[in-house]
């Protein structure tokens, strides 16, 4: 399936300037229509998906810019070593932030318990005919 840049754009949930970056710095591959406009297609789509991942690990441009110049080298020892080693900290990086989130969530649902506990204790209990109202 082919793609406009504002289909794309849509599709990954970023900006028609920021598909335009990254295809001018060759970050991702498209090809041009005839009104050389910009096409996309699902080459164009797992890049977008792995700079979208690698942005979510914190990967800085820098280095996703890199990671995709090694991915369009041949795939020796020492380039694939190099690819493995950016996909290695960026998961650590998405394992820490994954650590991070579910510790925060876990906190907030202590606070949750303990402000249902205290307004459960303030509210009568409809059913206990002591707290009924004569």
């Amino acid at each position: 399936m082919d793609y406009t840049i504002k289909q794309f754009a849509k599709k990954f949930n970023t900006t028609e300037h920021t598909i335009r970056y990254y295809t001018d710095i060759q970050l991702l591959p498209c090809r041009r229509d005839e009104r050389n406009r910009r096409i996309f297609d699902e080459e164009s789509v797992n890049w977008m998906q792995g700079i979208t991942y690698l942005k979510k690990c914190g990967a800085p441009l820098k280095d996703i810019k890199r990671y995709c110049h090694l991915c369009r080298l041949e795939g020796s020892e020492e380039n694939l070593r190099a690819r493995y080693q950016i996909i290695l900290d960026q998961r650590d990086k998405a394992h820490k932030k994954a650590a991070e989130a579910n510790a925060t969530a876990a906190f907030m649902d202590q606070k949750v318990k303990h402000y249902e506990d205290i307004l459960s204790s303030r509210i009568p209990d409809d059913t206990n005919p002591s707290t009924w109202d004569h």
